[in-house]
């Protein structure tokens, strides 16, 4: 089998503030092979963000990578310099951003902007129609502002995949959309994958988008992973308390409506003072003397891991609640 595409190892990412560094991206590790959708879920504020800025080389003032590697390939992309890794970039790694308004220049034309990544008109109208644009020749002499949000992100997208990319970084790409366009934008991104073979990481807060498209699920909590597993076993049997209070405050079609949600309590905290132990002893119901001494290691195996001194009884609870 061929190596990986991305391979990110024991990566320490901090933004120097007047208060303090903020452990943005605390020790993650994941891998990344071809024609693989990973999604990395996370309440807001976990480092799923910071984690894709990491790995692009496009952190913010202040940010800095501490520690850890990137491996593009056989290419660690942190000990390349700031000219070398803009030709990585584009061509070897696409990005598709959350909010296409800011991404694009809304004084030009969208053709000029896609034409500037895939280096011809023709080739840029070829990638229009490619990610499903209508009237792709009407479309070309548009400015951002007259198309819809769906179509803006469809643009992003052509613009991702000019390169060619062996991967694509896609951070919240259906956010601002409807629930019908969302879907749309998510077989593109699939089928975008399996005709060229791209492997794709997608970072959402919205479980339902991964259940239906992610082949493994990276689960991050303070800038920490918290649990990692192919899609079916998170979903069906997760080992992290974390992961389990995110599907229990879900609405689910098969509970009656009266029954109430369970949200996690409390609130994430802050990166720059992180809980001693388990960052989320604090939020925890399995929570016993050892999660606030002693930081949980990522034990389970290369198939399913979680970071949780209890992976017992948080099975066990989640079988109670399938049997509900």
């Amino acid at each position: 089998m061929a190596g990986p595409v991305l391979t990110v190892e024991d990566l320490h990412t901090e933004i120097a503030l007047n208060d303090g560094a903020v452990h943005a991206v605390d020790g993650v590790s994941f891998t990344v092979r071809r024609g693989e959708l990973l999604g990395i879920v996370g309440e807001s504020g976990c480092g799923k963000t910071m984690t894709a800025l990491s790995i692009m080389r496009l952190l913010p003032a202040g940010g800095r990578i501490v520690d850890g590697r990137v491996l593009l390939g056989d290419e660690d992309i942190t000990a390349l310099s700031d000219r070398d890794v803009r030709a990585v970039r584009g061509k070897r790694i696409g990005m598709v951003f959350q909010d296409p308004m800011t991404s694009l220049n809304p004084t030009m034309r969208i053709g000029k902007q896609v034409a500037e990544a895939a280096g011809s008109e023709e080739e840029a109208l070829k990638l229009l129609t490619a990610v499903g644009i209508p009237e792709p020749k009407r479309r070309f002499r548009a400015y951002p502002h007259e198309l819809s949000g769906g179509l803006r992100q469809r643009v992003m997208i052509a613009i991702a995949i000019a390169g060619n990319p062996e991967l694509i970084i896609a951070d919240e790409p259906t956010t601002a959309l409807d629930v019908t366009v969302q879907a749309q934008i998510m077989s593109l991104l699939r089928k975008l994958q399996e005709d060229r073979g791209t492997a794709i990481v997608l970072i959402t807060h919205d479980l339902g988008v991964v259940a239906g498209h992610a082949d493994r699920v990276l689960v991050m909590y303070a800038g920490r992973v918290a649990e990692t597993a192919g899609a079916d076993a998170l979903f069906h049997a997760p080992r992290h308390p974390y992961t389990l209070g995110l599907l229990t405050s879900l609405a689910r079609l098969d509970r009656r409506r009266t029954d109430r949600l369970r949200p996690i309590p409390g609130q994430p905290p802050s990166l720059i003072r992180v809980p001693p132990g388990c960052p989320f002893h604090p939020r925890c119901a399995f929570a016993t003397d050892i999660c606030s001494a002693e930081v949980p290691p990522l034990t389970g195996g290369p198939a399913h891991a979680a970071a949780c001194h209890h992976q017992d009884r948080v099975a066990e609870a989640r079988a109670q609640v399938v049997e509900a």
